[in-house]
């Protein structure tokens, strides 16, 4: 079992920065991918961005390439979201995800653990 808890959401204004965090405690040996999705209402999980455990691949969701940057301190087993130039697009609730399946990492289906999620909000 791999435990994840997120924090650092919050209401900002449009232009304004965050960064999340996702904690990770459990069976985490041998590190595990990890990934950002969001969920905005009455819309479906989105995938966001995803380290794998060395750091060494990333992606992003198009939404967010230049703007967001995920990455990862193994010694600490958090996984950070660096969110710079917030728009009101990006107000959802994030939700850290742990252990691909296999196969698309964008894929929600594909994941095995699941934090609580950190609402953010950005007013315009």
């Amino acid at each position: 079992q791999v435990q994840l808890v997120e924090s650092g959401g919050g209401l900002v204004h449009a232009g304004d920065s965050l960064r999340l965090s996702c904690a990770a405690s459990g069976r985490t040996a041998g590190g595990v991918v990890m990934a950002w999705f969001r969920q905005a209402p009455e819309k479906e999980r989105e995938f966001v961005a995803v380290i794998t455990p060395s750091g060494d691949d990333l992606d992003y969701a198009d939404s967010v390439k230049g703007r967001f940057t995920i990455s990862i301190d193994n010694t600490k087993k958090t996984t950070y979201l660096q969110m710079n130039s917030l728009k009101p697009e990006d107000t959802a609730v994030y939700v850290c995800a742990a252990r691909s399946r296999g196969g698309d990492t964008k894929t929600v289906g594909n994941y095995i653990y699941w934090g609580q999620g950190t609402q953010v909000t950005v007013s315009s």
